[in-house]
């Protein structure tokens, strides 16, 4: 009994040690959302569990190997246990009674996750290779980035152009695949508590530029939002340029093509129009307004020489003639 006494005291010990320091050393982000705080609490209550079965395997190891290790001139062989029915049981009805009483605490947590509130905003989110576009469908425009208000959900309605990408933002917690096709929406609900600057990531390897499909995410007080919201409303500017600068970000144009000259996935913009392209076929052609069109309507229509590998998103699909002609018109005033 003694033996059995100092080992759990031991254990106790070796649990509060590792459960303190895991429990505050900083393993998760920044709590920024109402759903993120059950989560949370389902993963400090593994946490504790884990450090208690951690301790109960290395407190007896240590134990043993230091009370009872072979002393000087002893040659023997310590005493032979063929079994011990009642541990047997206990070690299986136990861990299988933790287990059922885990999944009961899993599905109330999904349960508070999924929690619907009717006042909720409507944003539709569709990823692409490689970038996120945001449709407030409550107000009818569109963004690059999310801007939300704080202490009030939001209804993500998730949709992909192409392949499988996953909306997550760390410090909410919650995240949600993107999937392609009609009818494949997800929802994802979310309730930002915490003012800030976040960043939208996707958690499905989706190609060469997964890493960096990023978007800006702002929670800003409700007042905030709204006037932001009425900005967006009064549309875009009047000159052509100005709005295809603003479809090249929205539209997910800058994830592929510099402005600058620089390399991308795909060829650089600047200095584009007017040049002679040569295709994989051996075929040459002058950049006009008429191949730029058929280009980002239909993508696989002519490849240029040495992209032969990349395989543009139908992004076009979803813009309209005029915005493609802004586009267009974009890349113009980046010289010929």
């Amino acid at each position: 009994m003694k033996h059995f006494i100092l080992v759990a005291v031991l254990v106790a010990i070796l649990t509060v040690l590792v459960g303190f320091g895991l429990d505050t050393i900083g393993l998760m982000p920044e709590l920024a959302s109402l759903q993120g705080v059950f989560i949370d609490q389902l993963f400090r209550m593994h946490i504790w569990v884990i450090s208690f079965l951690f301790a109960l395997i290395i407190g007896f190891m240590l134990y043993s190997i230091i009370v009872f290790r072979r002393k000087e001139g002893e040659q023997g062989d310590g005493d032979h246990f063929e079994g011990h029915a009642g541990l047997e049981i206990a070690w299986t009805i136990v861990p299988l009674g933790i287990v059922m009483y885990f999944a009961f605490l899993g599905s109330t947590a999904l349960a508070e996750t999924r929690r619907a509130d009717p006042n909720a905003y409507n944003i539709t989110v569709t990823g692409q290779q490689w970038s996120w576009r945001f449709d407030y469908t409550d107000y009818g425009f569109s963004s690059d980035e999310l801007r939300l208000p704080a202490d009030r959900q939001t209804l993500l309605m998730l949709t992909s152009t192409d392949v499988i990408h996953s909306f997550w933002v760390p410090e909410f917690r919650v995240k949600q695949d993107a999937l392609p096709g009609e009818g494949m929406e997800r929802e994802l609900r979310i309730t930002p508590t915490e003012l800030g600057r976040y960043k939208v990531r996707c958690a499905e390897l989706c190609g060469t530029q997964h890493a960096y499909m990023l978007a800006d995410v702002f929670v800003v007080e409700p007042e905030e939002f709204d006037e932001w919201a009425e900005e967006q409303l009064k549309g875009v500017s009047d000159d052509p340029v100005e709005r295809g600068e603003v479809w090249f970000g929205q539209f997910g144009c800058t994830a592929c093509h510099s402005i600058d000259g620089s390399d991308k996935v795909g060829p650089t913009w600047m200095g584009l129009y007017g040049k002679e392209e040569i295709l994989a076929d051996g075929a040459t052609l002058i950049v006009d307004d008429a191949y730029l069109f058929e280009s980002i309507r239909e993508p696989q229509a002519k490849i240029v020489e040495g992209f032969e590998t990349v395989i543009m998103p139908p992004t076009g699909a979803s813009m309209s003639d005029q915005q493609i002609q802004d586009v267009i018109e974009f890349i113009k005033s980046l010289g010929e």
